[in-house]
């Protein structure tokens, strides 16, 4: 392909490519779809069963034509079961997976659609690539650590303040999940076999890989409306969960307390490291890279306090009396539910090979994020009461 005017990070001419995006329509396939097209003069062919994400990249505004109207094409297709899926890989320089089943109820209560969505479903795309000799970008994410050695360690005890403990490391954290019955490690075993399949076919065949282990991504786009946006059944992760709450004036329900620990980083900070990746193979490819804030630690309850806040500064709307209230994990998840006790990823591979680091703060990224989703859900409201009722 023509030169693009842009270089790499060891001043290469970077050159021009075609990606085959699988999951383009989704909450990160979107904002990646929308950097590369108003920042690159990369190719995408965007594959997913739904557009509504990226209809603003496809679709003239007002009679105008997009200016990047010639380099995406939309491919509505189901990677389970259609055989254009290896004709599309064949067509691009890069295959990006985002595909999967990432929703934490399902683990537990659709376990055997977890693993075929996250494994299974992901084998062809993986064959794929290696057969035809093309470059794979593997979503996978940080759920295949488990739980950290310092889950493990008696209450009191003094290590748990350690952070060799607890902080996890691609290439030294070991990966600890529950027993079998806990179904809830559906999804993290899934992934991590689809990883370790995706790093024997570097060792053995050659495959060119890069994978992704996202750490709690939010920001605008992401799901947050049971039935319009996401799923009508089943429990989204914990921002959605919070989000729909303030939303419709509810209390917010803190699993066991709320004291698992997370962090959280900012859609357009995360994106801009998969930028990076894809333009800078000679240092991505063979990485696994964490893609998370440390700097954005919080506690599930006290994410639910600074919600709570931000939420009645975009809205205008005074906080509940009792904002939040306890339910229990069975209550919440059903039988079988497992949880990581925290989630803090080491920053040193990714900072190593790319020079990345996330710059928004968690307040910030909140205010962002609730903001659209408040007149998102305003919007909605109001079509809903718009529409004519059925005679």
């Amino acid at each position: 392909m023509a030169s693009t005017g842009r270089v790499d990070l060891d001043g290469r001419e970077i050159k021009g490519m075609t990606i085959c995006m699988i999951g383009a329509g989704g909450f990160i396939g979107s904002h990646l779809c929308e950097k590369l097209m108003s920042e690159t003069p990369h190719k995408v062919l965007a594959v997913d069963v739904y557009n509504d994400k990226i209809k603003q990249l496809l679709e003239p505004q007002g009679g105008a034509s997009l200016p990047w109207f010639d380099r995406i094409q939309f491919h509505r297709l189901n990677i389970k079961n259609d055989s254009r899926l290896e004709g599309l890989i064949k067509m691009a320089d890069l295959t990006i997976n985002l595909a999967a089943i990432c929703t934490p109820a399902d683990y537990n209560t659709r376990p055997l659609d977890t693993i075929y969505s996250n494994f299974i479903d992901a084998l062809p795309v993986v064959k794929y690539c290696s057969e035809n000799g093309k470059r794979l970008i593997h979503f996978s994410t940080c759920e295949v650590y488990g739980k950290t050695i310092g889950s493990f360690l008696p209450k009191d005890s003094p290590l748990r303040q350690d952070p060799a403990y607890y902080v996890l490391k691609e290439d030294e954290s070991p990966c600890i999940f529950g027993s079998i019955e806990k179904q809830r490690w559906s999804y993290a075993c899934a992934k991590q076999l689809i990883e370790r399949l995706i790093y024997a076919e570097g060792a053995e065949n050659g495959l060119e890989f890069t994978i992704v282990r996202p750490f709690n991504w939010i920001g605008p786009r992401m799901d947050f409306i049971p039935g319009i946006d996401g799923p009508s059944e089943g429990v989204p992760r914990v921002l959605a969960c919070f989000s729909n709450n303030l939303l419709r004036h509810e209390p917010l329900k803190l699993v066991d307390g709320g004291q698992s620990q997370r962090t959280f980083i900012y859609i357009k900070d995360a994106i801009e490291a998969v930028l990076l990746m894809i333009e800078n193979p000679a240092r991505a490819n063979g990485q696994i890279f964490n893609v998370g804030n440390p700097n954005n630690e919080v506690t599930v309850r006290q994410l639910a306090e600074m919600m709570t806040q931000v939420y009645s500064k975009v809205s205008g709307e005074p906080s509940l009396e009792v904002p939040t209230v306890d339910v229990s994990s069975k209550e919440f998840y059903g039988e079988g539910y497992d949880d990581s006790d925290k989630r803090i990823p080491d920053m040193t591979i990714i900072n190593r090979q790319l020079g990345w680091n996330p710059k928004t703060s968690l307040w910030d990224l909140l205010e962002s994020t609730l903001t659209y989703q408040h007149r998102t859900y305003a919007e909605a409201v109001r079509q809903a009461i718009s529409k004519p009722v059925a005679s």
